[in-house]
């Protein structure tokens, strides 16, 4: 066990490094005005109409980097930060959510299977953690429950890998899109290009400490096969 402590240890370490650097970024580019003076739920709104999309609201919610594409009831959830912020990190989150969105509309494969497999990978991590320590636990008797927890837990390495596509395409989505319209400047550009950047690095990281953390599992099975 003390092999996925170290690997727990090392992952978070990092995590909390992308995250506090994310936090700091989005902090730096909060407070840059906007030269156009447009709010996140403008360009939100802006971004939407301009891809025909008549039947997604935009909606404010409570929290710090809350932001989200709700693909069920077709919402794009800003945060109390950005809904009414008028900053290049405003823009970048509005436009980014707002990429999802685009995804949801054009029926971007990516966002397809990862919706897919949320139905699935609620039931997998509801019992996944403890299948796994009583597979560890039997692991000398018996590799089957341990083979069952390797199995739910590579679904959701699977779904966290899955996100990377989906998270990079609605960034460049977003990029692209507030560059056409004139949303930004160049310098701002380049905030909300580099905002954009540390949030995808947050699931670049969980994707792979999901990875080592599988590998790790495989490895004690293959062990007791052996």
């Amino acid at each position: 066990m003390i092999g996925i402590y170290f690997i727990g240890i090392v992952f978070m370490l990092i995590s909390m490094w992308v995250s506090h650097r994310l936090k700091s970024k989005f902090k730096e580019y909060s407070q840059t005005p906007l030269s156009s003076g447009l709010s996140g739920r403008e360009i939100a709104e802006m971004m939407l109409a301009d891809n025909g999309i008549t039947d997604v609201r935009v909606m404010s919610v409570a929290g710090r980097l809350t932001d989200h594409y709700n693909p069920a009831d077709k919402t794009v959830n800003l945060s109390e930060y950005v809904f009414e912020a008028r900053s290049a990190a405003a823009a970048a989150v509005a436009a980014h959510e707002c990429g999802h969105a685009v995804q949801h509309a054009k029926a971007y494969g990516f966002l397809k299977f990862r919706s897919a497999m949320v139905p699935a990978l609620s039931i997998a991590s509801r019992y996944m953690q403890w299948i796994i320590l009583i597979g560890i636990l039997l692991l000398q008797t018996t590799p089957v429950p341990l083979a069952i927890g390797v199995a739910l837990f590579g679904l959701t390495t699977i779904f966290s890998f899955i996100t990377l596509p989906v998270e990079f395409d609605a960034s460049k989505r977003a990029l692209a899109w507030i560059d056409r319209r004139g949303v930004v400047t160049t310098q701002e550009h380049g905030m909300a290009k580099d905002a954009l950047k540390w949030a995808a690095l947050t699931y670049v990281v969980a994707a792979l400490g999901s990875l080592a953390t599988l590998l790790y599992y495989v490895s004690l099975l293959m062990g007791r096969r052996d």
